[in-house]
């Protein structure tokens, strides 16, 4: 996930068009970078571990008649960053290779880096040494690769420049002077290209000045800079067994299976908790033809014509097979990445906008200071640990409704279509923090200026007990909440509302039909891609003894979609400790493993133990 871009311009790269193009690219991710550059017959390659602007004030590009640029939100790896050379071929891409390992077995090549982009130029020089041409080279990686590629691939002693794109994450544009790509058609335009066209499934083909000089300069490397994907030690028994897992005798709703411990709950004297007297069906959904009609004056015959909010979770993946498959709209796929969006997830994400063919617009957040956020909230909640302060470890991902804002604006788009799954209300986070239930929300978050800034006075009045949530990270966490609850909504509609959610519909069509990739450390497919679920689920089940799994089942139970019996069983599985989940988050924040788990162990628990 990342931005790549490019200029071809016989009299000299601009420094404004290579401007405009690289701080537009670095929105999808500024983790590392790597460009491209030609001057005095020879190609230089240079690439550092940080962010693409940086880069171009430490890179002599005057006078280089091409400049190709990367732009890289991390995934996987901060090692072997783009541009990938191997032997005569030059690689820039954009997406993620979810079937590499495959690929590699079958090429019978061995592979020297560990980044996925690497087979793209193992396939390009294969296709090339069998057919002697590179005429229909797309082809052959598009049809090897699962996920989404949209790329450059540079054959500088055969004077050839390959651009080509599954999903339309490339646009094109050329007037008498110059020729430039990018991942996104915003950017052209804004240099004033009048004619854009978006590359999908098919190759464009360019001239380039034929050299056999190629300088690999040594990567350009922050010495202070902290690794954004530390070593992962998947498995380590001993460490494993600090995640308690005690099974409380709490006495439960007799219709659901919300315990005694939840915020506000009460029973009658048939033990129906007040939840289930005072719940509304919300999973009955309007008729369709409402939903065909508002889409008739949104419709048009070129272009994109909504946006689809994607976080690769399984509601946003089935939301945005219903757009493409159902409603036959031409939807662009926004992401935001904040930091907490897992490798499976963008491998989700890659997954469905390949094979859907849709476009993915990445706003990437500066992870590096959304994560030392989020390290410094939780170092202050586990000095006065309060289950109601837990929501402030996930403030920072409401961003995602202040930068829709931006990609309309950016698009000249302005339906935008949520696959928001109604059944995920989760009244105890504001309840224990003294935030009564209102049942009659139709939404599943607190929306309306009263409600919040009654939650944001209980929040103060908590974040006094500890002053380490006077932190940096404030200004950033209220203005989230801001976009999301105060923000006037424009062209904003719920497919959900209108699409009855079916939990093993969804799943079986994600699986078989898409190839979705579930979780190895756990069985339910809710929140896999998220890496903050199963830490903070720790919390609030150690604690309390249950999780948003207690209220997510009860509401299926509500709705008659499973038995409470049935739920009882899920719920043993799924509230067990995600190890794996949870290691990766405290990695990725710089948190010590064993003494947070050891801190949450310790929190009096609000049930007695048996």
């Amino acid at each position: 996930m990342c931005g790549i871009f490019g200029v071809l311009d016989k009299r000299g790269v601009s420094k404004r068009d290579l401007m405009l193009l690289a701080k537009h690219s670095q929105q999808r991710g500024r983790d590392s970078s790597g460009l491209i550059t030609f001057k005095s017959q020879q190609y230089n390659i240079n690439r550092a571990d940080f962010n693409i602007m940086r880069l171009l004030g430490k890179v002599d590009y005057s006078s280089s008649s091409i400049v190709l640029g990367h732009s890289r939100l991390v995934t996987n790896s901060m090692i072997n960053n783009q541009p990938i050379i191997r032997n005569d071929f030059i690689v820039i891409h954009n997406g993620i290779i979810v079937n590499d390992e495959e690929i590699w077995k079958e090429t019978l090549e061995p592979k020297n880096l560990q980044i996925d982009t690497e087979v793209i130029a193992v396939i390009a020089e294969q296709y090339y040494h069998k057919n002697g041409t590179i005429v229909g080279l797309s082809e052959s990686v598009l049809s090897k690769c699962k996920g989404v590629v949209a790329c450059a691939v540079m054959m500088p002693k055969l004077g050839k420049l390959v651009l080509f794109s599954n999903n339309g994450s490339l646009y094109i544009a050329k007037n008498k002077q110059k020729f430039c790509f990018a991942s996104e058609k915003y950017v052209l335009e804004k240099l004033g290209f009048a004619n854009i066209e978006q590359v999908i499934n098919r190759e464009v083909i360019l001239d380039i000045p034929i050299t056999e000089k190629i300088s690999i300069d040594l990567d350009i490397l922050d010495k202070n800079k902290k690794n954004l994907v530390p070593t992962y030690i998947h498995l380590d028994s001993q460490e494993q067994k600090l995640l308690e897992y005690n099974i409380p005798n709490l006495k439960r709703c007799t219709k659901c299976i919300l315990p005694e411990t939840m915020p506000y709950i009460t029973f009658n004297e048939q033990g129906v908790c007040n939840y289930c007297t005072n719940y509304k069906i919300r999973n009955e959904p309007k008729p369709k033809n409402q939903l065909l009609t508002l889409l008739q004056s949104y419709r048009r015959t070129e272009g994109a014509e909504c946006i689809v909010p994607f976080s690769g979770g399984r509601d946003s993946c089935y939301g945005l097979h219903l757009v493409v498959k159902e409603l036959n709209l031409k939807p662009i796929a926004y992401t935001y990445d904040w930091g907490m969006v897992t490798d499976l997830g963008r491998r989700n994400i890659s997954r469905m906008c390949a094979q859907l063919g849709v476009e993915n617009i990445v706003v990437a957040a500066n992870i590096a200071k959304k994560r030392k956020n989020i390290a410094r909230n939780l170092a202050a909640w586990l000095k006065a640990p309060n289950l109601g302060m837990v929501s402030i470890l996930t403030a920072g991902d409401k961003h995602f409704f202040r930068h829709i804002e931006t990609v309309k604006k950016q698009t000249n788009v302005s339906l935008n279509l949520w696959g928001i799954n109604p059944l995920e209300v989760t009244h105890f986070k504001a309840g224990f923090l003294g935030v009564p239930p209102d049942f009659d929300e139709k939404r599943v978050y607190m929306h309306g200026w009263q409600k919040q800034v009654e939650y944001q006075k209980l929040r103060f009045l908590a974040m006094t007990k500890s002053i380490g949530y006077f932190n940096d990270s404030l200004l950033d966490t209220l203005t989230g909440e801001y976009y999301r609850s105060f923000t006037k909504k424009k062209d904003y509609y719920h497919i959900f509302d209108y699409w009855r959610w079916d939990e093993s519909l969804i799943d079986d069509l994600l699986i078989n039909e898409y190839d979705w990739e579930t979780a190895v450390d756990t069985s339910t497919t809710w929140r896999i891609g998220d890496g903050t679920s199963g830490f903070y689920n720790y919390i609030y089940y150690t604690v309390a003894g249950f999780t948003e799994h207690d209220t997510f089942r009860s509401n299926q139970i509500r709705e008659g979609q499973i038995s409470r019996e049935k739920a009882l069983s899920l719920v043993l599985e799924e509230n067990q400790p995600r190890y794996q989940n949870i290691r990766w988050y405290l990695d990725v924040i710089g948190m010590d493993f064993r003494s947070t788990i050891n801190t949450i162990n310790q929190i009096p628990k609000i049930y007695e133990m048996n």
